[in-house]
């Protein structure tokens, strides 16, 4: 079973884990709509990609929330 040779402390453990550290978010403005959106992706506001429309979004009425 393999056991390490020497205790390793807490300086080199951290500096083994210095790239380990999350990231913050870098979202991007919709040129449509002007939501926050993840890069590269479709806006969950509006819908478009790219300045077009690639998923239809419904708005919904007060109408379809009683009929739920």
């Amino acid at each position: 079973m393999a056991v390490p040779k020497s205790k390793i402390t807490k300086s080199k453990r951290n500096m083994r884990r210095s790239h380990d550290a999350l990231v913050a978010g870098n979202p991007a403005e919709c040129a449509n709509c002007g939501e926050l959106k993840r890069p590269h992706h479709v806006c969950g506001a509006c819908g478009h990609y790219d300045s077009r429309e690639v998923v239809a979004m419904t708005v919904a009425t007060d109408m379809d929330e009683d009929a739920a």
